[in-house]
């Protein structure tokens, strides 16, 4: 089932099967172990070359992808990631959390993933939209509004999306709701570029509040930030706007660390700064970034530098804090950990959190930690939205959009506190409930369900 080479997917399937077995789940209902054979297979595999011609007229072939995961909620969706280092085990690990983050939603989607080892960075205009027409050429025949609906992912954005639905719309003469994350002139919806970051911010909104018994918010609160693409800067937009302040955001060259907290005009900065396609390294460089004690930190993670630090919100790719880094935020006071990427923590730095969890003491309080399959399911969220306003040819305002993502997030939360309640084996019932088995058994739950009432197992 897990192959040696899978390393991600591997890792993916063993923490969710570890959460499963870990709770009283299988000795209250066995008959879901038929389930976990079945679901980590995905239904349908996709790969393809993908054939286009560069600026200089040579020809370049890249590997491209489709991984139909599950269906049994709805047409499979999940994003396309441009980048060198895709691969079947990377895609096969985010297409196998889609699954189950999609079905803690609430919404009728399955989970799939795809994308290609291009790489984006350095080309033009004209060479991304050829690779993207020859992408959709193998593609399209895969996909479509009731069948599997792709959004953008790692260098896929709006510019990327936009070429390869229009490609498709051409070689299927059909304007659906084929992709998410569309142009607002013409299907796109409001708060789409918000939402992870937003949804990740309410979800441990209601973490606080449900800690403190309603006595706390983000008010007040030291919160470390990873990753300056969209989901870092509105989470962090949001923590601002909620009382909050930011002490580091980062990327693939280094963190900036700002122990005042980190600014909207500083945030702005970087969000234009990356439209450029530059580097942190360089957009530090700007006047915004003069004053506030910015300090720039070459080729590092920001979270042994941050110092005291309430809450940790990994937002740039996987496994992006280890064991050691999981025991440095312990050290450094913090209480709560969500996920605004998939698999943002190590196996060690799960164990680290799940550990402290229970056996807070006086030196390091308890730490509440969320997976992203939770946290971060408002970004998919809307474009299970979008797909809603596609169907009905409308467009919902911003204020709309909000509500419902903010009520999608709160009972996501309240789903996962419930079932990890419900299912919990641990003896020290004074512990915060663990979200990540809540996560896990309740998105679980629902796609089992479903594939027993499908035929898919029995």
């Amino acid at each position: 089932m897990v192959q040696p080479q899978e390393p991600e997917f591997e890792q993916a399937y063993n923490e969710l099967l570890s959460t499963l077995n870990d709770s009283t789940l299988f000795e209250r209902h066995p008959e879901f172990k038929k389930v976990i054979p079945v679901v980590s297979i995905p239904e349908r595999v996709i790969q393809f070359r993908v054939v286009w011609e560069n600026d200089k007229g040579e020809l370049e072939v890249n590997r491209g992808y489709r991984v139909q995961f599950n269906s049994a909620l709805g047409p499979y969706k999940g994003g396309l990631r441009f980048h060198p280092t895709v691969n079947l085990s990377i895609l096969k690990f985010l297409g196998y959390e889609q699954i189950f983050k999609n079905a803690l939603t609430g919404l009728n989607i399955g989970g799939g993933k795809g994308g290609a080892d291009f790489d984006p960075k350095g080309r033009s205009d004209a060479e991304i939209r050829r690779f993207c027409v020859s992408f959709m050429r193998q593609l399209a025949r895969y996909i479509g509004q009731d069948t599997d609906v792709p959004a953008g992912d790692i260098n896929v954005g709006g510019r990327e999306i936009g070429f390869l639905f229009g490609a498709y719309k051409q070689m299927r003469n059909s304007w659906e709701g084929v992709l998410t994350g569309k142009g607002l002139s013409w299907g796109g919806s409001l708060i789409r570029p918000e939402a992870t970051g937003y949804g990740l911010v309410y979800y441990v909104e209601k973490m606080i509040e449900t800690a403190t018994n309603g006595k706390e918010n983000f008010a007040g609160k030291r919160v470390a930030i990873s990753g300056s693409g969209n989901v870092a800067q509105y989470a962090a937009l949001k923590v601002i706007e909620l009382g909050g302040s930011v002490v580091s955001l980062s990327d693939s060259t280094g963190s900036i660390i700002s122990q005042q907290g980190i600014n909207v005009a500083q945030i702005e900065a970087i969000a234009a700064g990356k439209l450029k396609r530059e580097s942190l390294a360089e957009i530090t460089q700007v006047s915004a970034f003069s004053t506030g004690g910015i300090k720039y930190i070459k080729g590092v993670r920001p979270w042994t530098y941050v110092g005291q630090v309430d809450v940790a919100l990994p937002s740039a790719t996987q496994n992006e804090i280890s064991g050691e880094e999981a025991k440095a935020l312990v050290s450094a006071g913090c209480k709560y950990v969500a996920e605004g990427s998939n698999m943002g923590s190590t196996q060690e730095a799960i164990d680290v959190f799940e550990a402290q969890r229970i056996q807070s003491s006086s030196a390091a309080p308890a730490i509440w930690y969320a997976p992203g399959k939770a946290a971060n399911c408002g970004g998919v969220a809307v474009s299970g939205l979008e797909m809603a306003q596609n169907s009905q040819r409308t467009q919902w305002t911003s204020e709309e959009v909000d509500a419902k993502l903010k009520d999608i997030m709160i009972n996501c939360f309240n789903n996962c506190l419930n079932t990890a309640v419900a299912y919990s084996s641990e003896s020290n019932k004074e512990a915060l409930p663990s979200l990540v088995k809540g996560a896990n058994i309740a998105g679980f739950v629902k796609v089992a369900n479903a594939m027993f009432d499908q035929g898919d197992v029995f």
